[in-house]
């Protein structure tokens, strides 16, 4: 199979989109379209653990800005948004392991999702309908989610020789989140991640794909910078009625 590392179809640049006074759902719905590529981060341990091992892509050593990728799938008959995703969560004490389906106001709680981005790469709707229903028979096949691999891909991070070779923990019909989207597209024949095997390649990789797309971009402050913010505030009028008190004594001690 050849695949296409160079698509022309529209768009044909490289263009980023920011928004900070939309919330989650409004941001979604005005951008989620079936075959677009969702990434996602948060305040979890497992979103600020996969930016730190992502800082290995940064020639400065900053964090990554993506914990998580998946795929919008589009509107159904129960008229909500559905998304196709490889992931780990718990709900009501039952394990989801691998590859789901799941509706998108998933992604609208904005405590846990902090910031969102949507990428267009401008998929011909045969594309599209190809893609989905890729991901829909490896829904159906309960193909699995990888913390094995995603071992391995933590592994090649810090050995930027591996990550153009086959990931060494890799299995069989399993896939971490980003591994699976990247999956999905290269059976369409479109390289998002030139270079790199799909185990190796992260929510960040994805981010800073060199192949024409159209980023919309999420990005508001979040409650831990407000409390940094707060605290370095507070402490700014600390050591200003520090200095005060120091001058008023100063004077005492001169009179």
């Amino acid at each position: 199979m050849t695949i296409d590392s160079s698509w022309t179809g529209s768009p044909i640049v490289h263009d980023t989109i920011s928004f900070e006074d939309l919330s989650n759902r409004e941001f979604l719905q005005r951008h989620a379209r079936p075959g677009r590529i969702g990434l996602s981060t948060g305040t979890t341990f497992a979103d600020k653990a996969i930016a730190r091992a992502e800082r290995h892509l940064d020639p400065d050593g900053r964090w990554g800005c993506w914990s998580h990728a998946f795929i919008f799938q589009g509107v159904r008959v129960d008229g909500h948004q559905w998304i196709i995703e490889s992931d780990l969560q718990i709900h009501q004490k039952h394990l989801q392991l691998g590859v789901q389906e799941n509706r998108l106001d998933k992604y609208f709680n904005q405590k846990i999702y902090t910031t969102l981005a949507v990428l267009d790469f401008g998929l011909s709707e045969e594309q599209t309908n190809r893609l989905v229903c890729d991901g829909l028979d490896l829904v159906a096949a309960r193909t699995r989610y990888s913390l094995r691999e995603l071992i391995g891909t933590l592994l090649a991070l810090r050995n930027p020789q591996l990550r153009g070779r086959e990931n060494l923990l890799a299995r069989d019909e399993c896939f971490f989140c980003s591994a699976f989207v990247v999956h999905l597209f290269r059976k369409i024949r479109l390289d998002i991640a030139p270079g790199l095997d799909s185990k190796h390649v992260t929510p960040e990789d994805l981010s800073l794909s060199k192949i024409p797309h159209t980023t919309f971009l999420l990005k508001r402050e979040v409650p831990g910078s407000r409390i940094a913010k707060v605290a370095s505030q507070v402490k700014a009028r600390v050591q200003s009625r520090v200095r005060h008190v120091r001058r008023v004594a100063s004077a005492f001690k001169r009179a």
